[in-house]
């Protein structure tokens, strides 16, 4: 599905990548290291990384921080998309959004559909523009970071993939500000 326009560099951006759990630590953080390890061997910037419990205030300013940090281009959060109480991640960060990506959300569930079926329904996948940042929300299993990378983000995050990429509009994210006179 892939389709890279040799002719055209590699342009490497800064990534964040943000567990969401109550028991998880650098040290065991699988999900976190999956995502980390595709970054890298894909040619990217981890710029930050870091975990921090399922509470809706600190996923959000964790968040909100990162995207206010001019070197992060991408932040990717892993854990707390589900329906147990504890599970506040789409909540905390929605908010943020000027922009919600609903197709990142449809087409993580067609990917993880193939994989396992319909527990797919089970996770509240989604993601969106906050402050000129491209934000994605993930599942905390490593085989949803797996699906999510390998099937959109590593192609969408690639200047070289064709027809369009995330990498080609990101100077544009802000325009609105720039019109408007905030900026």
């Amino acid at each position: 599905m892939s389709r890279i326009d040799e002719s055209r560099p590699f342009i490497p951006v800064g990534i964040a990548v943000l567990t969401v759990s109550d028991t998880r630590r650098l040290d065991n953080d699988k999900s976190g290291d999956t995502l980390v390890q595709r970054i890298l061997e894909a040619g990217h910037e981890l710029v930050a990384r870091a975990i921090v419990a399922d509470d809706k205030e600190q996923i959000y300013e964790q968040v909100r921080n990162w995207t206010l940090a001019e070197e992060i281009d991408v932040v990717i959060t892993t854990g707390g998309t589900g329906f147990t109480g504890r599970d506040v991640t789409p909540e905390a960060l929605e908010p943020l959004f000027e922009k919600r990506m609903d197709g990142f959300s449809e087409v993580f569930h067609r990917i993880s559909y193939d994989k396992i079926g319909t527990s797919t329904i089970q996770s509240r996948a989604t993601g969106g523009v906050a402050n000129a940042t491209f934000v994605f929300v993930l599942p905390g299993s490593p085989g949803a970071c797996k699906d999510a990378w390998d099937g959109i983000l590593k192609w969408q995050l690639d200047y070289r993939h064709m027809p369009c990429n995330f990498v080609e509009i990101m100077p544009r994210l802000d325009e609105h500000l720039k019109r408007g006179g905030k900026a």
